[in-house]
C-alpha cells in the first residue's frame, strides 16, 4: 500500500538511545546506515563502543520497519523508542557516525557500560518515584538541570539549580570547579530533555563525590506526558528540531524574555554579529531589525 509523503498523519519521528558495550562501531554505523537509506529515513545517529543515540523520521510504515530490524541486534533487543509527529522532512539529511562518545562529555574513558546500560549511574526515577521522593524529603531535593544553560531560560524544573555550560564539554570542570561541593550530601535530581544526557553526568557526578544522584527516566519528555504543566515543570521545552520549543499544555508558564526589549518570548534566534552567531532570546519585532536581532554588547555604536 502507498502513502503519501506529505500526509504528516503516516509520518514519524523516532527517539531513541541506548547504553550497550559495541565491539566494532564502525561496523554498526554502516549497517544503519544501509538500513535507514532503505527505508528513506533522514535524521542523525551516532555509535561508539558504549551504544546508540538517534533522531530519525520517515514514513510510518518505514519507522515500524527500523525499530523491528534495530532490535534484532542483541545490544538493542530491549532499546525503548519514543514516537512523536513529524517526518523525514524535518531533517536536512541522514547522517550516521562513529564517535567516541554518544553524548560528548569528554570522558570516553571514564564512562564503563555493560548489557544492563551504564555502569555506576544515578538511580532511575520515573515521573512519580519523582514526586514520592519531594514528597519524602521535601526541601532537602535539588533539582539539576543536565542540558545547556541556554536551554533552561525557557522552562526548567521549579527552583533548579542550571548549571554555567555552554555545551556537553563544559560540565567537568563546571562540576570539579567547587561551587556544587554543598550539595554531595543532598538528593541530586538530574534531568534533561530525554534522559540520555543524565545517564552520562550522573555517572560522572558519583565519580566525583556526590553520594546521592538521581536521573528523571525519560527525561522532560516523559515527565511532561505525565504531568503536563500541573507538576513541578514550569515553562517550555527547548527541542532540537526546527520547532525550537514546545509546550505541554496551553498552561505552560512563560519563562523567556527578549534579551532587547524584555517582551515575553519562547523563540531563539542566533545573533546577527557574524562572529557571535550564539542563540539568543528575541521578540518577534527585534529579530526584524538588524539593529537589534544580535546581543546587546554587539550593538553598533549609533
Amino acid at each position: 500500500m502507498g502513502h503519501s509523503a506529505t500526509d504528516l498523519s503516516e509520518s514519524r519521528i523516532l527517539l531513541y538511545y541506548c547504553f550497550t558495550p559495541i565491539a566494532d562501531p564502525t561496523a554498526v554505523m554502516l549497517w544503519q546506515r544501509t538500513l535507514c537509506e532503505q527505508l528513506e529515513l533522514r535524521g542523525r545517529i551516532i555509535v561508539s563502543k558504549h551504544g546508540i543515540n538517534g533522531t530519525v523520521g520517515g514514513s510510518l510504515a518505514s519507522c515500524k520497519q527500523y525499530v523491528r530490524k534495530t532490535r534484532e541486534f542483541p545490544g538493542f533487543k530491549g532499546m525503548e523508542f519514543k514516537w512523536s509527529q513529524g517526518g523525514a522532512e524535518d531533517f536536512p539529511r541522514l547522517s550516521v557516525k562513529a564517535r567516541d562518545e554518544i553524548v560528548s562529555f569528554g570522558a570516553p574513558d571514564e564512562l564503563q557500560v555493560d548489557e544492563n546500560g551504564v555502569v555506576g549511574g544515578g538511580t532511575h526515577l520515573t515521573p512519580s518515584a519523582l514526586h514520592r521522593l519531594v514528597e519524602d524529603k521535601g526541601d532537602e531535593v535539588v533539582f539539576l538541570d543536565g542540558r545547556n544553560a541556554m536551554e533552561a531560560q525557557i522552562g526548567k524544573f521549579k527552583g533548579a539549580v542550571v548549571p554555567d555550560v555552554t555545551t556537553t564539554h563544559d560540565f567537568i570542570g563546571e562540576i570539579e570547579s567547587g561551587k556544587y561541593d554543598h550539595l554531595k550530601d543532598k538528593p541530586v535530581v538530574t534531568y534533561c530533555t530525554g534522559g540520555i544526557r543524565c545517564e552520562v553526568l550522573s555517572s560522572l557526578m558519583k565519580n566525583r563525590g556526590f553520594n546521592e544522584v538521581y536521573q528523571l527516566d525519560g527525561g522532560i519528555v516523559r515527565y511532561g506526558e505525565k504531568f503536563g504543566d500541573a507538576g513541578l515543570w514550569e515553562g517550555s521545552l527547548y527541542v532540537f528540531d526546527k520547532r525550537m520549543h514546545m509546550e505541554f499544555t496551553e498552561d505552560a508558564a512563560q519563562l523567556g524574555h527578549c534579551v532587547r526589549c524584555g517582551a515575553d518570548t519562547n523563540d531563539f534566534h542566533n545573533c546577527e554579529n557574524d562572529e557571535c552567531r550564539k542563540q539568543i532570546l528575541l521578540c518577534a519585532d527585534c529579530a526584524a531589525d538588524p539593529e537589534t536581532a544580535r546581543c546587546p554588547e554587539h550593538v553598533s555604536a549609533a
